[in-house]
């Protein structure tokens, strides 16, 4: 079955435009024409165009997918990363649901580690070889249910503090934006690893940078990840 610009758009929810892109770069081009001229794209083509589809979400480069798609093994590689990806994403989900638990209600050491499951693995695979983060399982592995519910009340408290300040118009050169900066990379010096300055910035960059922690900080009120980043940042 053969499929104009026109239907193929409106089967896939991708504009004329992209197809006409695609087609001039060489990337998914039209196997026939019809009579009157227009393209005509048969079911290779429209595979080859999923496949497109599935490396840019991927964050392959348009100029780079061609030579992606010519290797045989690459989409079940790509495969194997996607599956990874569900099974952290999965342990997210379960972390969201365990904090939404567990508000307001004291937690037991293991009721900490469920919380935190989620992200292990991925700290472990981003930041795993790095001084910090060996440096903080070594502290937290000593930790009870005393000094994470003072962790958590510490955290809190800064991220209600900066939320406070936002919402009065306050700017990163503010001294009270300033202390609360300062107490923030204390919080962290103090319960996780050494913070410099420098490793600070570094850490505001995943608050908006990583959607996960964004929503996380907009969930308090809208807009405060940007907030403390720039804060942070300034």
């Amino acid at each position: 079955m053969a499929f104009t610009v026109g239907e193929l758009a409106k089967l896939t929810g991708i504009t004329v435009r992209t197809l006409h892109h695609y087609d001039q770069i060489g990337l998914v081009q039209p196997s026939d024409r019809s009579r009157a001229g227009y393209r005509l794209y048969g079911d290779a083509d429209v595979l080859r165009l999923q496949q497109v589809l599935i490396y840019r979400e991927l964050g392959v480069p348009l100029d780079e997918i061609d030579g992606v798609i010519a290797d045989p093994q690459a989409l079940a590689k790509h495969r194997e990363v996607l599956v990874g990806r569900r099974a952290r994403l999965d342990a997210m989900i379960a972390a969201i649901d365990a904090s939404e638990r567990f508000k307001g209600a004291p937690m037991q050491p293991e009721d900490v580690t469920k919380l935190f499951e989620g992200y292990a693995e991925e700290a472990r695979e981003r930041w795993g070889e790095t001084d910090e983060f060996k440096e903080s399982a070594r502290r937290t592995k000593q930790y009870g249910k005393a000094e994470w519910e003072s962790i958590r009340r510490e955290g809190d408290a800064i991220y209600a503090r900066f939320a406070e300040l936002m919402k009065v118009g306050a700017p990163a050169s503010d001294p009270r934006v300033r202390g609360v900066v300062e107490a923030h990379r204390a919080h962290i010096d103090r319960w996780f690893y050494p913070c410099s300055t420098e490793m600070q910035r570094n850490l505001a960059a995943l608050y908006i940078g990583d959607p996960r922690f964004a929503a996380n900080f907009d969930k308090i009120t809208p807009g405060l990840a940007r907030f403390i980043h720039d804060a942070i940042a300034s």
